[in-house]
């Protein structure tokens, strides 16, 4: 027999059913199921829509909407699936995803520890969600591959990618261009490269690119000059206290980092080491990232549209979940590079 505690506790620490709104209001499970997901045009007598509603209103009753859109066989939830969250590049990436999909839609994140690359198989499992489309950001082909999904799937900043699925493109390798023409041009001779260790194609292209038009334009980096580390303020930090004697001996005047965090480990440890920007070192990162045009001195940085990334995507993959055809099937936005005081000494 139940305690007077137990017939007594509030029912906001008990789950509450439709089949109990049903008891409460008078009528069938049902009529609940309509009046909660507002189909009783010409089904639901004004009397029962009111009986039901206050019912709900009393017990707190909230409808399982995913459980609700797995019984019709598919979800209203988006998988996003993007390496090393811990980037804050994603932030902007993730805002406009969610923008584009606007509420009709969840956004569910699948991301990875810093510094690792999201696995196939953790990805197929979600996909006991049902879920009504998927995005991949920065994938690589082994990854791609390997997931083999059906169902709609569009891919973000994704170079070479394009046979998989649909795509959204950063032009990475033409703001990587820019860069060095910039360096090459304030007079550098011996620059090193701070990638991420992430392996995501993405970062790949920006470094080869970059490398390319460096060795074009007369300047050397050598392999014992190309450090890597996890995307993190501390971590860059670390890598380039290492790296800085070798840099130095060498003749290193300029260092790129793969993403403008890199960047601002770099930028803290030279100041904690006493290396003046841009006099001793110049730096430069990828991303334009907000903090970047406010950070003493400016970092010098190859801007990549975030936000439009994740609109974009977010806007093609909604086409292809509402069965729309998608014109064209590939985009490709532009980067730019902007020039702070990292690189260029007045600035």
């Amino acid at each position: 027999m139940e305690s007077a505690e137990q017939v007594q506790q509030p029912a906001r620490h008990r789950r509450i059913t439709a089949a109990m709104v049903a008891e409460r209001a008078g009528v069938s499970v049902a009529t609940v199921s309509l009046v909660a997901n507002g189909k009783t045009a010409g089904r639901v007598s004004e009397d029962n829509i009111s009986r039901v509603r206050d019912a709900i209103a009393e017990l707190g009753y909230v409808v399982d909407g995913i459980g609700s859109s797995l019984a019709r066989g598919v979800s209203s939830i988006v998988i996003l699936v993007a390496p090393d969250i811990s980037n804050p590049f994603f932030a902007k990436v993730i805002a406009g995803v969610r923008e584009s999909l606007g509420p009709s839609y969840q956004l569910l994140l699948s991301v990875t520890d810093s510094g690792e690359f999201p696995k196939a198989a953790d990805v197929r499992k979600l996909m006991s969600l049902r879920p009504a489309g998927l995005l991949v950001d920065a994938p690589n082909a082994d990854f791609l591959e390997d997931l083999s999904v059906a169902g709609p799937l569009v891919l973000l900043d994704a170079p070479g990618m394009e046979s998989f699925a649909p795509a959204v493109n950063l032009d990475v390798a033409s703001g990587a261009r820019e860069l060095a023409a910039h360096l090459a041009g304030a007079g550098h001779r011996r620059v090193a490269y701070l990638d991420s260790v992430t392996g995501t194609t993405t970062f790949t292209l920006r470094r080869d690119a970059f490398l390319s038009e460096a060795a074009a334009r007369g300047m050397a980096v050598d392999s014992a000059d190309v450090r890597s580390t996890t995307i993190d303020v501390g971590a860059a930090a670390a890598a380039f206290a290492d790296a800085w004697p070798d840099w130095q001996r060498n003749g290193i005047t300029a260092v790129v980092c793969a993403t403008d965090t890199h960047a601002y480990g770099v930028l803290q440890e030279a100041r904690v080491a006493g290396v003046k920007i841009p006099e001793e070192l110049a730096v430069a990162g990828f991303d334009d990232l907000p903090y970047s045009a406010t950070s003493s001195p400016g970092l010098t940085s190859v801007h990549l549209p975030a936000t439009p990334l994740g609109l974009k995507a977010g806007e093609q993959l909604r086409r292809l979940m509402e069965g729309r055809a998608l014109e064209p099937t590939d985009l490709t936005l532009e980067s730019s590079l902007v020039v702070r005081g990292s690189t260029l000494a007045g600035r």
